[in-house]
């Protein structure tokens, strides 16, 4: 189940920060309507994602999504943008993962 739930975590980040991306890409760089309009469907896919995890608790999963959002944003940054983050970015990407991993994945009595 942790295996599932960190591939949707996965499949999520791609979609929201590439449509955030691809956005990005139409409007500030001039790449036109086609971009956006992709940005768009991707941004739609993270929604049905992020739907898809085990936990039933909208705002837990969203909380957690942050966590991931920050780290995902990083990695974008430096296999696409060129982007070196520095260890003050690392340090709280790290940060990031471990609150997801307390939030989605800590021991819970069974209610």
């Amino acid at each position: 189940m942790v295996a599932r739930s960190l591939a949707l975590f996965v499949a999520a980040a791609v979609a929201e920060i590439g449509g955030a991306w691809l956005v990005w890409q139409g409007v500030r760089e001039g790449r036109g309507v086609l971009w956006i309009a992709g940005g768009v469907v991707a941004l739609g896919a993270y929604g049905f994602a992020a739907t898809l995890q085990p936990d039933p608790h909208f705002g837990r999963i969203l909380a957690a999504y942050g966590g991931i959002f920050v780290a995902g944003s990083l990695l974008w940054g430096i296999a696409v943008d060129g982007f070196r983050p520095d260890r003050f970015d690392v340090i709280g990407a790290v940060i990031c993962l471990v609150g997801v991993a307390v939030i989605m994945y800590a021991p819970r009595a069974v209610r």
